[in-house]
């Protein structure tokens, strides 16, 4: 549409209207007038014929709003990714070369994998989503997708320091299905996993920028177009996507016939509800305990001691036919099963570290893991690594990210065992918690060895107080989602014996069941409010005993953090341990 006024400013129409429109009006007025009359009247008519002048203009403006569309800069490609217009976010350019769409490393961590990695040491990029994990090369056409190598008809590439890769490569990493629109130059990337619904345009309209009277027009539809609907607002109004890529709004009654196109899909979860795990440990020399004909009540998931790493970083099993028979009786009575993995053994420093610092080190131990679970058709992984260099802790959790795909491709959970923050290098300073729990299904706070084996000063196990001050750390200061730690509570104490000086001269692990037995009847039982424990403290000849004991009145108290922080379940250390009562305790705090 022209402009109706092509030679002529706005401002001299209003003042070309306002002179003459006064003049006119003050011939038709009574010469007898004062001059205060007439200059009331001159102000009025001029207020008139402003306002006049102004719907005029508005008018005006509405129409050339409504049939030009302003034009973008179609040089620069319009990158939608999931209906939003993410251009103006962009770090590096989407390039076009050769007839390959290519992003870069970092704009794909911002959009997709936020741990993206360059593996400098292999000269590969290695990313990861949901349950993909891939690697691709700068040289030669292939990746490898999940353990699978396939061709590719590009790789990745370097323009200066900016690492590019090619996105239509990604579609099965990424989830993704991708649309260039060469009219518009408009990008637009949509998540497979992500509801989408289509609907028609009942009549030809502008689709306005915003939902104000005025407001720039960004498309045109016509009537019987397809458009996907973003959102239906209460206000009258819809958010579309156009055919042109073009994201704006329209009135909610021009669209019609709306369709579920793709619906949301979301990963079922294996526990409904709380976990309620106990660890069956046994010793790499022993067998996996008989089970046959028991249950334990309110369990779910059980974690034996099937899976240890060797000096040469594999992975030794110890099921055999006892294992078997364990994996029966849990499976028969419905539970799942997580065995533990663990780094547990000589010079597992030296050899852990080895492992997580070169990727193919790691990728082989995923395959190991991988390979075991299908084998012996396992629920998932119980990942107990400690005793590592603080500096490999970002390794470490590379690690895990590079190992959950692989599990929720087989629909397996992870759950990673972490000490409390704050303590030594080795014991707590190599985990990076907030990684490890955004990353795994479940992260395990091992909530006991408050004072542990090696301590010098006697102290109890787990006193409430350092139970809870150390969960606050994971959910305020790690800001790890509530409903993803599980709290490991213990089932045994320690005793701890002192001499005249003070001086700690013996240490002995006390099961739950055995506590009564070991104190002597004489011994005054006094409780510890902000322990929420019974302390006892007795002689023994010349020395001093002291114990800190946990009992179902402790193991309660601990529980209750569970419902007050929203916590995703429980586990215990270790079964065998425990008095006959503490699953019924256990039953009930997770209902």
């Amino acid at each position: 549409m022209k402009n109706p006024f092509p030679k002529t400013k706005i401002y001299d129409i209003v003042i070309l209207y306002s002179k003459e429109g006064i003049k006119e009006k003050m011939k038709k007025e009574p010469q007898n007038m004062s001059r205060l009359e007439i200059e009331k009247k001159k102000k009025r008519i001029i207020i008139t014929f402003s306002i006049i002048i102004g719907i005029i203009v508005l008018m005006i403006i509405a129409l050339i709003a409504n049939n030009f569309i302003i034009t973008e800069n179609y040089k620069t490609t319009n990158l939608i990714i999931n209906n939003r217009n993410v251009t103006e976010y962009l770090k590096g350019q989407v390039l076009m070369q050769d007839g390959k769409i290519y992003m870069s490393e970092q704009d794909l961590g911002n959009f997709f994998d936020k741990y993206i990695y360059e593996d400098k040491e292999n000269n590969k990029i290695i990313t990861t989503y949901d349950k993909k994990i891939a690697e691709i090369g700068f040289e030669k056409n292939e990746m490898n997708i999940n353990g699978a190598d396939r061709r590719t008809t590009a790789h990745a590439i370097k323009q200066g320091e900016i690492v590019y890769l090619p996105i239509e490569e990604l579609k099965d990493v990424y989830n993704i299905e991708i649309t260039h629109i060469k009219d518009t130059n408009v990008l637009i990337i949509d998540s497979i996993t992500k509801e989408q619904i289509k609907a028609v345009v009942t009549g030809n309209i502008p689709v306005k920028a915003t939902k104000k009277f005025i407001a720039r027009t960004v498309d045109r539809v016509k009537k019987g177009e397809c458009v996907i609907v973003i959102e239906k607002e209460n206000d009258g109004f819809a958010k579309i996507r156009t055919e042109n890529g073009k994201i704006g709004y329209i009135k909610a009654n021009k669209v019609a016939n709306e369709v579920v196109a793709r619906q949301n899909i979301e990963d079922e979860k294996q526990i409904n509800g709380k976990v309620n795990l106990v660890w069956d440990y046994y010793s790499q020399s022993a067998t996996a305990p008989d089970r046959k004909g028991t249950t334990i009540d309110g369990i779910n998931v059980v974690s034996p001691a099937f899976f240890t790493i060797n000096e040469e970083g594999k992975i030794v099993e110890n099921i055999g036919t006892q294992g078997q028979d364990y994996l029966n009786w849990a499976h028969e009575n419905e539970y799942k099963v997580w065995p533990m993995l663990q780094n547990a053994g000589n010079d597992m420093m030296r050899v852990t570290s080895n492992i997580m610092n070169h990727y193919e080190n790691r990728k082989q131990l995923i395959e190991e893991i991988i390979n075991s679970c299908i084998k012996y058709k396992l629920d998932g992984i119980n990942l107990d690594f400690e005793n590592m260099k603080k500096e490999d802790k970002d390794l470490y959790s590379r690690f895990i990210i590079e190992l959950m795909p692989r599990m929720k491709e087989l629909g397996l959970v992870l759950s990673v065992d972490v000490t409390a923050p704050d303590g030594s290098d080795t014991w707590s300073m190599c985990f990076d918690r907030h990684v490890i729990g955004d990353v795994a299904d479940y992260i395990v706070f091992m909530a006991y060895d408050e004072y542990g084996a090696t301590s010098n000063k006697a102290g109890t196990t787990a006193g409430l107080n350092w139970v809870e001050l150390s969960l606050k750390k994971f959910l305020e200061t790690e800001e790890i989602e509530s409903d993803k730690i599980i709290l490991a509570v213990p089932l045994y104490t320690r005793l701890w014996t002192e001499n005249e000086s003070g001086e700690i001269v013996k240490q002995s692990t006390v099961a739950m069941k055995d506590i009564d037995k070991i104190i002597p009847n004489s011994a005054q039982k006094e409780w510890k409010e902000d322990l929420a424990q019974n302390y006892v403290e007795y002689k023994e000849g010349n020395n001093i005993k002291k114990m800190w004991i946990e009992d179902n009145k402790s193991l309660q108290a601990k529980l209750d953090l569970i419902s007050k922080y929203k916590l995703g379940g429980v586990a215990s250390w270790e079964k065998g341990m425990e008095t006959e009562d503490v699953w019924e305790i256990f039953k009930e705090a997770l209902q």
